[in-house]
Order: C-alpha cells, then sequence, then structure tokens
C-alpha cells in the first residue's frame, strides 16, 4: 500500500513538471494568427490527460501548480489571474462532461473554449469593459481547434495508459 502511495506521488511530480515543461516550450514557439493570447495549450494536454487517468483533485492541483509556477516564471500578475480564471472554468466543465457520454475530445473541446470564456470574463472585469466580448467569437473558434487537437492527442495517449495498465494486471 505504501508502495503505491510514493508512486502515485512520483507520478504527480511527473505530470507538474510535464505541464510546466510544457507551458516554457509553448512560450517558445511562434503561434501567431492575428489573434493576440491565443496558445496551442499544450499545458492542458496534460491536465486533460490527468483528468482521465488520476483523480479529480490530482488533475486540478496539477492544472493550478501549472499556472501559478508558468505564471511567476515566465508571466505576471495578470497572467496569472487570466489563466487561473480560465483554467478553473475549463477544469469544471470539463470535469463535469467527463461525467457525460461526450468523448475525451468533445471535452477537450469545452475546455479550451471555457478556458478562453473565463479570460474574456477576466478581461471585462480588469478592463471595466463589455465591449471586449467581441474578441470571443474569435477565441471560442480557437478554443475549438486547440481543443480538437489536445483532445485527439489526449485520447491516443489515455487508450495507450490503459493497453499498459491491461498488460500489467493480466
Amino acid at each position: 500500500m505504501r508502495n503505491d502511495k510514493v508512486k502515485r506521488i512520483a507520478l504527480f511530480g511527473l505530470m507538474v513538471a510535464l505541464a510546466f515543461t510544457f507551458s516554457y516550450l509553448e512560450s517558445l514557439i511562434p503561434f501567431n494568427f492575428g489573434i493576440p493570447g491565443v496558445k496551442l495549450g499544450l499545458a492542458n494536454l496534460v491536465v486533460t490527460v490527468a483528468l482521465y487517468t488520476m483523480k479529480p483533485y490530482e488533475a486540478f492541483s496539477i492544472a493550478i501548480i501549472r499556472i501559478f509556477l508558468a505564471g511567476l516564471t515566465f508571466g505576471n500578475a495578470y497572467s496569472i489571474a487570466y489563466s487561473l480564471c480560465g483554467g478553473i472554468l475549463s477544469f469544471v466543465i470539463m470535469l463535469a462532461f467527463k461525467k457525460s457520454k461526450l468523448s475525451i475530445i468533445g471535452v477537450s473541446m469545452l475546455g479550451g473554449v471555457f478556458h478562453n470564456v473565463g479570460q474574456i470574463l477576466v478581461a471585462m472585469v480588469l478592463m471595466s469593459t463589455i465591449s471586449i466580448a467581441y474578441y470571443l467569437i474569435a477565441l471560442l473558434v480557437t478554443g475549438l481547434v486547440t481543443g480538437l487537437l489536445i483532445g485527439i492527442i489526449s485520447k491516443l495517449i489515455v487508450n495507450r495508459i490503459e493497453k499498459i495498465d491491461k498488460k500489467r494486471s493480466s
């Protein structure tokens, strides 16, 4: 029993490190479609996989720790506020829809969309205007596309993990 706990802690640390590394790699990729702030969401790949392979509180903790680490290392208080609001809203929606019949790809797409919704909400509060909401249309499209890509990759990874687990248990 103790050995399982040590493995879970090691896996948790590995996932946090991987999410943080993906955040760093993403900051190096020049991804610009004329829409400021749009990212691929590579770190969300780790969170999505964790949501399907770990306990929900562990996946949520990975997301929050990664947001603070990346914000403190590569960003500022504003980037933390945007990411935190987007990340929490995204996670809550993904967790809720994971329990439905929606596939991991659909869940990831919802996560991408609601991450952007959360960020727009923060922008509206910080800028004291609702006029920024027009920007949401472009962000919804990019959230769907990046969520689709992250979902497809997440599905491949989760399927591989399940296959490995089946081999170990037999």
